[in-house]
């Protein structure tokens, strides 16, 4: 997968994280613990652990986004192990140099054609600050406001 944006001549590629790759996965732990930024809760041992690939039932799929061999994003989706054909798109970044090229949309959209084309049926859910980027593409509110601003949202499809 690719991405262009309208003004921007370097072009991102969208592929799954390979973990073996330790410099990418060295990148995307640092674009996470800059995005978060709190160690408590998202330190590095942490997020490396969250990183490493799980098998069916209870996956966990990272996909990152390169441009010009630098991984400047990362997003990840992984199956709900509280309710069945549900999956959660979760630990999504991009680095702070490549904000606002479209890489953020990008990785949504690979993360949601890989749970689509992969299990055919089900509900996708994503807790997010951006509820308006997230109805353009078919999620609906769920809940009420969390903390933080955030905001449930689910995808059936």
């Amino acid at each position: 997968m690719a991405g262009r944006e309208a003004g921007i001549t370097d072009t991102f590629t969208i592929t799954p994280l390979d973990v073996l790759d330790e410099a990418a996965l060295a990148s995307a732990v640092s674009i996470l613990e800059a995005a978060f930024n709190d160690p408590e809760r998202y330190g590095k041992a942490r997020i490396l652990s969250q990183l490493q690939p799980a098998d069916l039932p209870f996956y966990r799929r990272f996909f990152v986004a390169r441009r010009a061999g630098e991984v400047v994003g990362i997003g990840g989706v992984k199956a709900a192990d509280w309710a069945s054909d549900t999956h959660i798109l979760y630990l999504s970044a991009v680095a702070e140099h490549a904000r606002g090229q479209g890489i953020a949309r990008a990785l949504i959209n690979a993360r949601i054609a890989w749970v689509m084309e992969t299990f055919g049926s089900g509900r996708l859910l994503v807790s997010t600050a951006r509820s308006r980027r997230f109805a353009r593409l078919g999620f609906r509110l769920m809940g009420k406001r969390e903390a933080g601003g955030r905001r449930l949202m689910l995808l059936e499809f």
